[in-house]
């Protein structure tokens, strides 16, 4: 079968996480829905077809981001059928990405974060409020993604060279230096989670000894936010905002950023530049008697 031999593509040769190919796949299935076609059929489908079906999704209302993601799983689908042989060309290639409006990340006070984190009665002295808390200082300390964090297992982490090993987006490695909170903050989590004879090698488990999953994770993230700060949006990601924008904000190397982000351009890291340059705006506005 056609979907099963281009996600075998996806995972083996091009090293996509989980969450990306069955997004390609459900993007390529709801495409063939659309034109009534098999999917199979590959060669049938021409740029015209192509077209109509992004202008049924965009008079859906749907943002012109996961259109041009649905466009990318489609380039991504037919550039593998073009070196399969089943078709003579990719005919996304005669398509233009939409314009996509650019909306700066939200990004919680450095203050917020320290009431969080200096506080002695949000965080409790047990397995949960030791593993909450090791979750929520990783976020912001290193700036990890959601997936990244819940496939750290125990063995990641180095102690001695105070560092953790974290496996990104396509199978990539990165080490990102530790301080010495986490470090305690590790050992304190290790003691608990040893108490309860769990024999998982991934470091965050359920109360139950099972790994870790998302939804587990936006709620525990989402509940501890919600108690210092009133921001929209208090998901895993926007503690990866504030771990960059704080760093630029105090003088870290952009360049420095990208790699410890696991950024594989410097212009995904570079949208930290233009919040950065909002704060200084709005510092000269507030300071300079002429602003």
């Amino acid at each position: 079968m056609l979907l099963v031999k281009f996600r075998n593509y996806l995972e083996n040769e091009r090293n996509y996480s989980v969450h990306t190919i069955t997004a390609y796949e459900n993007d390529i299935s709801s495409f063939y829905k659309f034109l009534d076609l098999n999917v199979e059929s590959p060669s049938l489908v021409t740029v015209k077809q192509i077209r109509s079906w992004l202008v049924e999704l965009k008079q859906q209302e749907i943002l012109a981001k996961t259109i041009n993601r649905k466009l990318s799983a489609l380039k991504t689908y037919f550039k593998f059928c073009q070196r399969e042989k089943l078709v003579l060309y990719n005919p996304v290639l005669m398509i233009k990405s939409l314009k996509e409006d650019k909306k700066l990340p939200i990004v919680m006070s450095q203050l917020s974060l320290k009431k969080l984190f200096d506080s002695d009665n949000i965080f409790s002295n047990d397995f949960k409020g030791t593993r909450d808390r090791l979750m929520l200082e990783l976020f912001y300390q290193t700036g990890i993604r959601l997936s990244e964090l819940i496939n750290i297992k125990i063995n990641d982490f180095n102690i001695n060279e105070k560092n953790v090993k974290i496996l990104g987006k396509r199978n990539k490695q990165r080490l990102i230096p530790l301080v010495n909170s986490i470090i305690f903050l590790f050992k304190e989590y290790n003691e608990f989670r040893s108490q309860l004879n769990m024999s998982s090698s991934f470091l965050f488990l359920t109360e139950k000894g099972k790994k870790t999953y998302p939804k587990l994770i936006y709620r525990v993230v989402n509940h501890y936010l919600s108690l210092v700060s009133s921001v929209s949006k208090t998901s895993p990601h926007v503690l990866r905002h504030a771990f960059a924008t704080h760093l630029l904000n105090n003088g870290a190397d952009l360049n420095a950023i990208k790699e410890l982000l696991g950024h594989s351009s410097l212009l995904s890291t570079q949208v930290y530049t233009h919040i950065s340059s909002d704060k200084i705006k709005n510092v000269y506005k507030n300071s300079h008697p002429r602003g």
